[in-house]
């Protein structure tokens, strides 16, 4: 497992952490669970230590979809093994 930190939007938190998908579109779903099965990500956490970012604030680059109000968290990811 690995860690790190991405910007992520905050429209998606509920269904990141909670699974709840209410008021998501069919196209933001389908951009989270791309994003989240392309990285192997295993668990999304808002970061709790003293160098992230708790507050909302805008980025142009948020770990996916556009650019919008984000949230640091803490992704735990598998890494690909080579084969």
């Amino acid at each position: 497992m690995e860690k790190t930190t991405k910007k992520i939007p905050t429209w998606s938190l509920c269904y990141l952490v909670n699974g709840d998908a209410s008021g998501l579109t069919d196209e933001e779903i389908q951009a989270i669970d791309c994003w989240h099965k392309e990285l192997g990500v295993q668990i999304v956490s808002p970061c709790m230590d003293d160098e992230c970012n708790l507050q909302p604030y805008f980025s142009h680059y948020p770990a996916f979809g556009l650019p919008t109000e984000v949230v640091d968290c803490d992704i735990l990811y598998t890494v690909p093994t080579k084969q």
